[in-house]
């Protein structure tokens, strides 16, 4: 796993900043400022990536993305780091999942039914109001057009979303994001479709809905966004039980594997979200991998730095041929500052799972912040990006590390190539055209990024007509 922060808001000032933590990409959104974990009043602050969670949403709901009439190529499924339990769709068919709903889930089926809901709205049609956002945006672009819109619509100021009001942020969001009942009902019907389409057993929907329905007899103010965002009742519920009584594939068990990828994961988000409460959950005698999982992330988290690489050791003795333990060790050797080991690390996990952006991105950066590293050095970094990037259409911090790369190659004029396209992908277009414009005037004909620099100014042009 691999866990890389980016602050949007020093961008400028910065170059690319260091990791944070194991496992995961890790983005600031749109607000900057530092993280706080306890922030379950508010939106969600940002936008987490791990290549083997996401590996595994995508392997549970291929299935379902079939049922939709949707390729996997065409939906995305992206965590944000929140402890409450909200799920929404927004720019298209992308799916936010907040990091504490994963954790409430139960079973892979629970969290593969929110994502059939979810999928309901897709297919229905059910959110529009952000098509504004440019199709190469971001996913950090999409998250603050969000907000954006929501508080415009929330306050009847359409300067809110520009002016990126700080006050009321979470009813605005909400109230962006909440669907009618029948919308609900007509998701519901849809996702149950889906996964039954899917030759999945449909019961994590209906046990999901089932244990957040409790919570309309409550105050708003103590209602999990969810429920506030995606109106529930009883008789939501009971319908799709009653399917349910009759659906063929009641009682159908689940892969065990998915059900071994589901512990994996929440143990993973448990060790980085909540460290301390991990020793509640795990005990120091439970040896299975969850429970090594969660202990080796949450040492590394409270900075035990020989605790944490021992138990990432265990975890590759158990598993020596799976890479997200070797990604994990790498991580861990980066952030301890042992740069040089993490490289093997991660080029270990990178010959075990080659198709992985995400991990070549963390080699990626391990090789730029090497010591006294030298142009080849430099120039694999590049490679090992650019890879990443067919993988990563939407990835700004890919761009930010080939401009670092460029730079330190004393390629100014092809860095700044990769920070007009990081621009353009967090919205910037006046500072892509600029940087754009200024490049082409330095860049020689048959330079590929030359074309790269006309691509930009190209698609700031197209999005000006659009708007």
């Amino acid at each position: 796993m691999s866990f890389t922060m980016t602050d949007f808001s020093k961008m400028d000032k910065k170059p690319f900043l260091r990791s944070l933590s194991l496992g995961i990409l890790l983005f600031f959104g749109f607000w900057g400022g530092e993280m706080s974990l306890s922030h379950a009043a508010q939106p969600p602050r940002s936008i987490i990536r791990d290549a083997e969670t996401e590996a595994a949403l995508r392997e549970w709901s291929e299935g379902v993305f079939q049922s939709a009439g949707l390729s996997q190529s065409q939906v995305n499924i992206i965590l944000l780091e929140d402890h409450g339990i909200n799920a929404f769709v927004a720019g298209g068919a992308n799916i936010f999942i907040y990091t504490g709903l994963l954790l409430k889930t139960e079973t892979p089926t629970e969290a593969l039914g929110v994502i059939a809901h979810e999928m309901g709205h897709i297919s229905g049609g059910h959110l529009t109001r952000t098509s504004e956002v440019a199709e190469n945006a971001s996913f950090e672009a999409i998250l603050g057009a969000v907000l954006g819109i929501g508080a415009a619509i929330a306050t009847g100021d359409g300067a809110a979303a520009a002016a990126g009001v700080q006050i009321g942020q979470s009813t605005a969001m909400n109230s962006f994001l909440s669907h009618s009942r029948v919308q609900e009902s007509s998701a519901d019907q849809a996702g149950f479709r889906f996964m039954t389409g899917a030759g999945v057993n449909p019961s994590g929907l209906v046990s999901f809905l089932d244990k957040l329905s409790s919570q309309e007899l409550l105050d708003t103010s103590q209602q999990s966004e969810y429920v506030r965002t995606h109106p529930l009742s009883r008789d939501r519920v009971e319908a799709l039980e009653n399917q349910l009584s009759r659906s063929a594939l009641r009682g159908k068990e689940l892969p065990a594997s998915w059900v071994e990828e589901h512990a994996r994961i929440k143990a993973k988000l448990l060790g980085y979200i909540s460290p301390q409460q991990v020793t509640y959950v795990y005990k120091s005698s439970d040896s299975s991998i969850p429970s090594l999982y969660a202990r080796g992330i949450a040492a590394y988290r409270m900075n035990h730095v020989t605790e944490a690489l021992t138990l990432a050791d265990q975890l590759i003795a158990r598993e020596p041929k799976n890479p997200y333990f070797h990604e994990l060790k790498g991580q861990m050797l980066f952030e301890f500052g042992r740069v040089s080991e993490s490289v093997k690390s991660y080029e270990k996990a990178v010959a075990l799972l080659p198709s992985s952006g995400l991990i070549r991105v963390a080699l990626a950066h391990s090789l730029i912040e090497q010591k006294g590293a030298v142009p080849s050095v430099l120039q694999e970094a590049i490679s090992h990006l650019k890879r990443a990037e067919r993988e990563e259409p939407r990835s700004s911090s890919i761009k930010r590390l080939l401009a670092t790369a460029y730079g330190r190659m004393g390629k100014e004029t092809e860095a700044r190539v990769y920070l007009a396209e990081e621009a353009l992908m967090q919205g910037n277009k006046e500072k892509a055209r600029s940087m754009a414009q200024d490049a082409l005037k330095k860049l020689p004909t048959a330079s590929p990024e030359r074309v790269r620099a006309q691509d930009v100014i190209n698609s700031v042009g197209d999005q000006d007509k659009k708007h």
